[in-house]
């Protein structure tokens, strides 16, 4: 078990620590404790919408597909750090921070 911090480009958002299990995806923690994180393609690696950038823990995660790394590029304002959160499953237990970016420009769930 281990903790993700979760921080927003939206500076009227606060900081939000949560724990997290390998096994589980960003994506998923972030629904289950009712942080707005967009996933329009319900989370199966068909969008970009759940892009957002790994501060730190990125060893915690699986390389990149080729697939996700092709949806990154799409994604509004990609950087070095950019993953989908649907993809970012952890293979072991650890702390990780993650940048949510600004959500109000993105349409969908």
């Amino acid at each position: 078990m281990g903790n993700i911090t979760f921080q927003f480009e939206d500076k009227t958002q606060s900081p939000v620590t949560v724990s997290i299990e390998a096994g589980e995806t960003v994506l998923e923690v972030a629904l289950d404790n009712d942080i707005q994180l967009n996933h329009n393609c319900g989370g199966v690696c068909g969008c970009s919408t759940c892009h957002i950038y790994v501060q730190s823990g990125e060893d915690l995660l699986p390389e990149m597909s080729d697939r996700e790394e092709d949806y990154v590029d799409r994604a509004r304002n990609p950087r070095y750090n950019s993953r989908l959160a649907c993809q970012c499953k952890l293979n072991s237990d650890g702390d990780m921070v993650v940048v949510i970016p600004d959500q109000s420009g993105i349409i969908g769930h």
